[in-house]
């Protein structure tokens, strides 16, 4: 045993030496092609004085990324998400400089703005290569598992029972024959193996179809499914006439009145009511734990009531920050090419998909995904009896792309890799696990109202009613039969080819 736990000591100190010698290659690297960064004094120092230098910096940052990070991201749980985002490459650029200016013979210098593209790249590719020297390592990573594993059972008290706990992960606006084909596709293997699509072992999960209510849609799936009840929930939107107000799913204010009257009507609290942990949904469901939970937003943080806790189990570590930011870029640039391709083949059906639109897409496919994810992994470790995740990035995209499109066939294969992962950590978690995969509605491809007849249905009310509408709308066939349809009804002239013909008087 004692030789054993000498090895896997080895074998830590290994992996960390050799990240520590690739990111200080990487630090002299970045020194020779950045002009606003370098790594000796503004006399000249010898090869030897510059390799000191980096190594220094390296190791500094690496301790102070591992030390001081975490609690950086604690004091920001308070700024709003997307800002935090945001803040991770200034943040590492901070830490950088810390690091550069620890150094006693204060050679290392770089532009604050260079320090944030140096912070970055060296985040990355520590992150790359522990990931590299662990991945043959069955053992480094299980034991990595069973650390936190450890870790999230003392903060949480009592050991976990031996029976099964169940992780339930909406997979949001995925239809059953979008499901089956990808599947086909190949696509989403994970999803192919337990269901054993083909590859001759034992199926572990049942595909069944289901049917929606008249109120397809996100609010009244959830609700039913969390809470037990959807009760007068017609649509994601409407106006209600006893309030004067215009009801939407998906507003915090909105959300939390739906589910106050979904617990009065179905008369107990909620699916995660026992020792449960709500992620990434617009209800709670009853759970004490809860992260990116719409109808909480709007109250104030407490103890009890912390929305963004599964931001700091994300980013308190700063290869997954930057990893995340990183990824963030590079899919609204992915959106931005995309929207392009779709625009010049003039594709159709096609929606806008200009303004914010690229940053709420990337929000939804990459940080709500990864934090989601990071959180649900979590509460497994802990050993909750029940969790319920929104995984949204298929239904943003397939929105604005289509449900079939390839650009959400993409974003398949990505939420594929998250069951896995979810599956993995579950063979290390304290108790069994059931993982349900489900969704809450299916999509139907269609032209846009506005795209298919040229006003939108307030232009088409607007018409109908004889109040002016746009200029672009009175001359679009659907505007000038709405208005004739009203005239006609209320017996008031009707201009055709110049000339106003009235009604015949009905005889007395």
């Amino acid at each position: 045993m004692r030789g054993v736990r000498w090895r896997r000591v080895a074998s830590q100190v290994g992996r960390s030496v050799a990240v520590w010698a690739v990111s200080t290659v990487t630090l002299l690297l970045l020194a020779g092609i950045l002009p606003d960064f370098r790594l000796r004094s503004a006399d000249g120092d010898s090869a030897t004085d510059i390799a000191v230098t980096a190594a220094f910096g390296a190791g500094a940052f690496g301790l102070l990324s591992a030390v001081v990070w975490p609690l950086l991201v604690r004091l920001l749980l308070l700024v709003p998400a997307l800002v935090l985002g945001l803040l991770v490459f200034f943040l590492n650029g901070a830490l950088l400089l810390l690091a550069l200016r620890l150094n006693p013979a204060e050679r290392g210098a770089a532009a604050p703005e260079t320090a944030v593209v140096v912070a970055a790249v060296m985040s990355a590719v520590a992150s790359a290569t522990g990931a590299a020297l662990a991945v043959r390592d069955d053992d480094a990573y299980r034991r990595r598992l069973y650390r936190l594993s450890d870790r999230r059972r003392r903060r949480a008290g009592p050991p976990s029972p031996s029976s099964p706990g169940t992780v339930f992960v909406q997979l949001d606006g995925v239809g059953h024959d979008v499901l089956l084909d990808a599947v086909g596709k190949g696509l989403m293997p994970t999803v192919a193996r337990w269901l054993d699509f083909g590859d001759g072992g034992r199926s572990t999960h049942r595909l069944t179809p289901w049917r929606t209510d008249w109120s397809s849609q996100t609010g009244a799936s959830q609700l039913g499914i969390l809470h037990g009840s959807n009760h007068d929930v017609p649509a994601f939107r409407w106006y209600e006439k006893d309030t004067r107000e215009v009801v939407v799913c998906n507003r915090p204010t909105s959300a939390a009145e739906l589910q106050r009257r979904a617990v009065g009507y179905a008369g107990h609290g909620g699916l995660l009511t026992v020792d449960g942990a709500s992620r990434g949904n617009l209800f709670s469901g009853g759970a004490e734990q809860q992260a990116l939970v719409l109808s909480i937003a709007t109250r104030r943080r407490s103890r009890e009531n912390r929305s963004r806790a599964g931001y700091f189990a994300y980013f308190s570590d700063p290869a997954n920050a930057v990893r995340t930011a990183l990824s963030f870029v590079a899919d609204v640039g992915r959106e931005i090419g995309q929207s392009t391709r779709a625009r010049l083949r003039k594709q159709r059906p096609r929606v806008s998909r200009a303004g914010l639109y690229p940053f709420v897409r990337a929000f939804a496919t990459i940080v709500e995904r990864d934090v989601v994810v990071a959180s649900v992994t979590g509460d497994m470790l802990v050993g909750r009896s029940a969790v319920y995740a929104d995984l949204v990035a298929y239904d943003e995209v397939a929105h604005h792309s289509g449900p079939v499109s390839r650009d959400a066939q993409k974003v398949l294969e990505s939420l594929d890799r998250s069951l896995a992962l979810i599956e993995n950590v579950a063979e290390h978690a304290p108790r069994p696990y059931r993982i349900v995969v489900l969704s809450d509605h299916g999509q139907s491809p269609g032209e846009t109202f506005r795209s298919r007849y040229g006003l939108t249905l307030g232009d088409l009310v607007r018409a109908g009613c004889g109040l002016p509408v746009p200029r672009k709308a009175e001359r679009t066939r659907s505007g000038t039969e709405a208005r004739a349809a009203v005239r006609a009804a209320l017996r008031i002239p009707v201009e055709e080819g110049g000339e106003r013909h009235r009604p015949a008087r009905r005889p007395e």
